[in-house]
């Protein structure tokens, strides 16, 4: 006998059925009355031909789907609204929760295949100082079926193939560390999408016991950092949770990451004009990475509204990267996407929720 609250409960309080995993899912099927075989025949239909609604499924008999419908909500986002770049052609979906709640996603075209940016709760309680998503705090908690769902509504919308994914949208990762979790186990489910976690990117501000638990599982996803500044002052200054958990003891986890996976560290730099791309800055932060095997991924800053900064130049951009290299770090300028359709993380969100009000 299955106990109900090992179950993700969704809308309703109701059994979230899309963040079962394979074996949750038939063992929920047997205890309700039905043969094994139905898991592996709903499983298909929600993950591999990503069914809206239990109606789409043609093959589930009617007495099954009305069982379901009785103890189960089903995951489906709705698309509220899209945004396509003219001068590259990324897309930003605004997407509607079942509770009115809304969250954004990104679409992004690449030489080695389409990307999806996707976020893991509605607002952010990290308070970063150039990050639109977390000026209101933190709403809630996206189940691990909304985190899936939003590169399955990606997939449906565009009809491109996804061959990667990174949780760098609105919210931080590792504060909604269990689901999370569930979340990576069904993208890389080989019954469902079958991802492989090497194609997976998960991106954190720096909550230390959270980074050392997650290398304690040892999976192969890729972890990215957000450091932004090359000491603990003046990451403090951008970054709230410094005050929490100083900058070397989040390099030292970081460390810890790559010694129990092997997978390389990416650490994101948002370069801010006059803030932190100087040349001082530069070989501080060259000092400070030396000897780990990373890549420091520059990003000139995407300027929002409700903040006083600029990002960097291109010009100078590229000679803080050459700094850096001069040093023996290896660094790379991500390339500018989605600049004229709101691409600071959150800020369509953030509009959209004040048009409505």
């Amino acid at each position: 006998m299955i106990i109900m609250s090992e179950y993700i409960l969704g809308k309703e309080n109701k059994i979230d059925i899309k963040s079962l995993n394979f074996d949750e899912l038939t063992a929920f099927i047997k205890e309700i009355g039905e043969p094994a075989f139905r898991a592996k025949q709903l499983y298909d239909w929600m993950h591999v031909k990503r069914a809206r609604n239990y109606d789409e499924m043609k093959n589930i008999p009617k007495s099954l789907k009305e069982k379901l419908e009785q103890k189960c909500s089903y995951t489906c986002l709705e698309v509220v609204q899209v945004q396509e770049s003219q001068i590259d052609g990324t897309k930003k979906f605004l997407f509607g929760l079942y509770d009115g709640n809304v969250i954004e996603s990104v679409f992004m075209k690449y030489k080695f295949g389409n990307s999806v940016c996707v976020s893991s709760q509605v607002g952010c309680r990290m308070g970063c100082w150039f990050c639109a998503s977390t000026i209101d705090g933190v709403v809630r908690n996206l189940l691990p079926s909304e985190i899936l769902d939003q590169i399955y509504a990606i997939a449906c919308y565009t009809g491109e193939k996804i061959s990667r994914v990174v949780v760098m949208g609105s919210g931080e990762p590792l504060d909604n560390y269990d689901n999370l979790l569930k979340f990576i186990e069904l993208l890389s489910d080989e019954h469902g999408m079958n991802l492989g976690q090497r194609n997976l990117t998960v991106s954190t501000c720096g909550i230390v016991p959270k980074i050392l638990e997650l290398a304690e599982k040892k999976l192969s996803i890729n972890l990215a950092l957000s450091l932004h500044a090359s000491n603990n002052d003046k990451r403090k200054e951008l970054m709230p949770i410094a005050n929490k958990y100083e900058i070397h003891e989040v390099l030292n986890a970081c460390k810890t990451y790559f010694d129990k996976t092997g997978r390389q560290l990416t650490f994101e730099y948002s370069l801010v004009a006059g803030v932190n791309d100087s040349d001082e800055d530069a070989a501080e932060l060259s000092k400070l990475l030396s000897g780990l095997n990373c890549v420091v991924n520059l990003i000139p800053v995407n300027p929002i509204k409700e903040r006083d900064f600029k990002p960097t130049d291109r010009s100078h951009a590229v000679k803080f990267k050459d700094k850096l290299e001069k040093n023996r770090i290896n660094a790379t300028i991500r390339r500018e996407m989605g600049r004229d359709i709101d691409g600071a993380c959150g800020q369509l969100r953030r509009r959209y929720v004040g048009e409505k009000k």
